[in-house]
């Protein structure tokens, strides 16, 4: 069988592309490759902490294969440390990287580009499938989620934070994605098929800051009791 990474985002179109792909048993997935900003210890652009980053990967019995990158992060910088990576994982037997992505023409096209330089070949198991449904049945097959980044030109910073469930999308203006495909937002998983078990977190203080809000996850460890 062939060896694949998951690009994982720790949100939930990553994590319902790994539950397909796993579902359609042609492909073994042995590992999460993440961007994680170096300076903040945060999943990049999710701002998700990396100690509930390595929480998830373990519920979904992943290794990681995180990529640092700094910030502020130049193209270049990118691409050279992600070819790193990835020539690595090639070296070590992986054929495939599965992707969540689910309508952006120009994205994939720049995925398959930079992925048939080194020898890749990338895997879209979500891909245009229709968002209000895929929402739905994400929702419905028990994935749980929350909100942990919204872009301000797009949603108000309330929506940060906010579980992803139907009273979310039933809330969204007509304009917006479901699946926040345009990037109107980016989640964290909590729970979903393709985790063991699920995992508990607070929702702490909203940022905003570069147009964005950000949610602030944090791990829900109940104190000890005598």
């Amino acid at each position: 069988m062939n060896r694949a990474l998951i690009a994982w985002s720790s949100g939930k179109d990553s994590a319902w592309a790994l539950h397909e792909a796993r579902r359609s048993g042609e492909l073994e997935i042995v590992g999460a490759l993440t961007t994680v900003t170096h300076e903040f210890c945060r999943v990049s652009m999710h701002g998700t902490r990396e100690e509930l980053l390595a929480a998830q990967l373990e519920a979904a019995r992943l290794p990681a294969v995180n990529v640092r990158i700094p910030f502020p992060c130049p193209n270049e910088i990118y691409e050279r440390e992600m070819a790193a990576a990835l020539n690595e994982a090639k070296r070590a037997g992986v054929s495939h990287v599965v992707f969540g992505d689910l309508f952006l023409e120009d994205i994939r096209a720049y995925r398959e580009s930079r992925l048939a330089e080194i020898g890749i070949t990338p895997v879209f198991p979500l891909w245009h499938r229709p968002t209000g449904a895929l929402a739905r049945e994400m929702i419905d097959g028990g994935l749980e989620g929350y909100l942990v980044c919204v872009d301000r030109k797009k949603l108000p910073a309330s929506f940060a934070g906010r579980k992803f469930d139907r009273a979310l999308l039933d809330s969204l203006p007509a304009d917006i994605d479901p699946c926040g495909e345009n990037g109107e937002f980016h989640s964290f998983v909590t729970a979903g098929p393709m985790l063991a078990h699920a995992i508990k977190v607070a929702v702490g203080d909203t940022v905003e800051r570069d147009g964005f809000a950000f949610a602030d996850l944090m791990p829900d460890v109940k104190p000890a009791t005598d």
